[in-house]
């Protein structure tokens, strides 16, 4: 099975080497989704070997997901996993996602929230994210949030993403209830630095996002 690695990016130039380097030992193709950075990643990237996709501006997470989800089915990718770029996330765990979906499961999410290591400010905000996705789409899973994740290739065909910023992660789950997706959750250890914390939602991006899912929904 030919596994492609799909990692988002906006201005990772400091980190995405690294997570590229111990990467592409577990996969065959690597995408990064340079969306719209002003500071080489994507230079950075292709210094590393990854084929890099990119956007003019800054679309969103959820944009950038959805150009590397095209790019990987029209590479002929069977198994798609999904990544940080700021180094938040061990690759040496992909094998365990890739016999996941080699086990019958059509999208794998890593939670952190199963080993209990999330900072209770992020376990929070996390938590909100759970709740909002079961109130909107009926789904339940304990790290809605994730960006660590896998799915299938014919999984992904019938999953119609509209989203383009932080909502995403939410929709994503939600989709794959709505084609009724054989949903898997494995643990996994989150690499927290000051760095990686910067990163992610706040309070007000958050409610952004609630608003954006709700509209999203009662227009499927």
């Amino acid at each position: 099975m030919k596994v492609i690695a799909v990692i988002p990016a906006y201005n990772e130039a400091k980190t995405i080497a690294d997570v590229l380097r111990r990467t592409r030992v577990f996969v065959q193709e690597m995408v990064v989704v340079d969306d719209g950075s002003s500071d080489g990643t994507a230079e950075v990237a292709r210094g590393e070997g990854a084929r890099v996709i990119h956007h003019k501006i800054n679309r969103g997470l959820g944009a950038a997901l959805a150009t590397g989800f095209e790019t990987a089915r029209r590479l002929g990718g069977d198994i798609i996993v999904t990544l940080d770029a700021d180094g938040q996330h061990d690759p040496q765990e992909i094998p365990k996602f890739v016999e996941a979906i080699q086990g019958g499961a059509q999208m794998v999410i890593g939670s952190r929230m199963l080993l209990g290591q999330m900072p209770w400010y992020r376990r929070v905000a996390n938590t909100l994210g759970n709740i909002a996705t079961v109130i909107l789409f009926g789904a339940w899973v304990s790290d809605t949030q994730s960006g660590f994740r896998a799915f299938s290739s014919e999984a992904l065909a019938r999953l119609d993403l509209r989203t383009n910023h932080m909502e995403i992660s939410s929709e994503l789950v939600g989709e794959a209830r709505r084609n009724r997706l054989r949903i898997t959750e494995i643990p996994i250890q989150a690499i927290y630095t000051d760095y990686s914390l910067s990163k992610g939602q706040n309070f007000f991006v958050g409610i952004k996002t609630f608003v954006k899912l709700l509209l999203r929904r009662l227009t499927h």
